[in-house]
């Protein structure tokens, strides 16, 4: 490998030729700090567009349209009671008008941004190489062309039919492994044998282990949903919790943040239940696109979580139906007289988003929760990937009408209830946080001393977090070496 400095030219040059200029983190937090004539061009460029513009539209902040939207408030949905069942009221950040529809595009930007940066990279020679259950390296696949690099994309081959339609569309080398979203250990095997036959004309950027990941969220997603609490709090209002799925645990990194502010908010990771890894040492296989399992990521700040949840994925996918399928839309209006307005936006929630919907009111109903209670999660992508999985279902289960929309809106979402919940003691989060040991330490190469590190050094997840600022200097310090800001000045 070149050494760095040769290679921070290599990156530098690419970035002059192809007119590549890197946002910041307070930049992604907060658009209003982006150069006003950044902001002009992006009046006539689309939200999914290849243009390296976009990456200055990573952020929760984009104006909700498909072309030429400037930025405005972050973008969320309140879900009334008479939708979940419960008094808390409970708020979604809606990640579907991020680039490419998912808010994985800042998950990758991190790991990525930090080795071209660092000279650790070279987009001119290597390809970006992003293991995934599906929307990570879409994100990736995104961000590497905007970014200049060429891409590999591992993700099981069960995973939805427009994941793999558009990895190819953006030029991603594409690997299908054996299985569905459970099979993450074999997206790991693909991974070592594609690194032993090239060596290091690939860059493994693994969303399970790049501390990058967590660290947008903590930057960007915590601060979000702050925000949105300040904007919608009334005089009694407390944050009281945050469900979140644990897939790549990448996430949850905003959960650190809110800590912070917030040290008696509770917070919860879930999981498939048709897959109980953290509930039950266990595995299996399951349909909730997006949550990974069957490992614990080494991202994961188990330490900091309070509460694992199990969501079945059967409720889960007739959620789905009844959220997009005509008979349950016109259900949740007239009989259950739902805004139709909010019904016709529930498509805004993607598989995993209906289980991190699910999750909330679970947690809602454990700690019996009231109307001052307010609990974050995330859709973190819409239905826009899983028009096909709707296809699935109606050929599987027959149509999907009046009755089945009754019967599942009282079974799936008002009866939801309190089972397969673990409220987490020191010695639960102990052996969950032990599980990484197997994955980690025996399988990935990582060092026990390490392991023990993130369990007992108290500044360990500090300490990364803390690097932010120093990542936007260097970000800053790398732009204005290509020279190109000073055009937008």
């Amino acid at each position: 490998m070149k050494n760095k400095e040769k290679v921070l030219e290599n990156t530098i040059k690419r970035c002059r030729e192809r007119h590549i200029i890197l946002p910041t983190y307070k930049q992604m937090r907060n658009p209003e700090l982006i150069p006003e004539k950044i902001t002009e061009k992006l009046k006539n460029i689309g939200l999914w567009d290849l243009n390296s513009l976009n990456l200055f539209r990573i952020t929760w902040k984009n104006e909700p349209q498909k072309f030429g939207g400037g930025f405005g408030n972050v973008n969320f949905l309140e879900l009334p009671s008479e939708l979940t069942g419960v008094k808390a009221r409970i708020i979604m950040l809606v990640g579907k008008f991020f680039p490419t529809g998912a808010h994985k595009v800042g998950a990758t930007f991190g790991p990525l941004v930090e080795k071209l940066i660092s000279g650790s990279f070279d987009p001119t020679q290597q390809k970006a190489l992003w293991p995934s259950t599906g929307n990570y390296c879409r994100g990736g696949a995104y961000d590497s062309y905007l970014l200049g690099c060429d891409s590999i994309a591992v993700l099981p081959e069960g995973m939805s039919k427009e994941r793999f339609d558009w990895l190819h569309k953006v030029g991603a080398e594409v690997f299908a492994t054996p299985g569905t979203e459970s099979n993450v250990k074999e997206i790991y095997d693909k991974v070592k044998e594609l690194i032993a036959e090239r060596g290091d004309e690939i860059v493994n950027l693994n969303q399970f282990d790049e501390i990058g990941n967590a660290l947008w969220h903590y930057a960007v997603t915590g601060p979000a949903m702050e925000e949105v609490f300040n904007s919608v709090k009334n005089k009694n209002d407390r944050f009281s919790a945050l469900f979140l799925t644990q897939g790549s645990a990448g996430t949850l990194g905003s959960a650190d943040y809110l800590r912070k502010l917030y040290p008696e908010f509770k917070v919860c990771a879930g999981e498939a239940l048709q897959c109980p890894t953290l509930l039950q040492n266990g595995y299996g296989e399951h349909r909730i696109e997006g949550i990974g399992d069957k490992h614990v990521p080494w991202i994961h700040n188990i330490k900091n979580m309070d509460m694992v949840a199990g969501i079945d994925d059967n409720p889960n996918m007739r959620i789905m139906r009844l959220f997009n399928e005509e008979a349950g839309k016109e259900f949740l209006k007239k009989e259950i007289n739902i805004n139709p307005e909010l019904v016709d936006k529930l498509d805004l929630l993607g598989i995993s988003s209906i289980a991190n919907l699910m999750g909330s009111i679970k947690m809602a109903k454990y700690y019996e929760m009231d109307e001052n209670d307010v609990i974050f999660t995330v859709a973190t992508d819409s239905m826009e990937m899983y028009q096909s999985r709707l296809a699935e279902e109606k050929e599987k289960n027959g149509d999907f009408d009046n009755r089945s929309a009754a019967i599942s809106f009282d079974a799936d979402l008002i009866k939801i209830n309190i089972d397969n919940i673990i409220e987490m003691n020191y010695y639960e989060k102990k052996r969950m946080h032990n599980l990484k040991y197997f994955t980690w330490i025996e399988q990935q190469g990582k060092t026990v001393e390490e392991l023990n590190a993130q369990w007992y050094d108290n500044n360990y997840w500090k300490a990364h977090y803390a690097k932010i600022n120093e990542w936007d200097e260097k970000i800053s310090e790398f732009n204005e070496r290509t020279g190109l800001l000073k055009g937008y000045k």
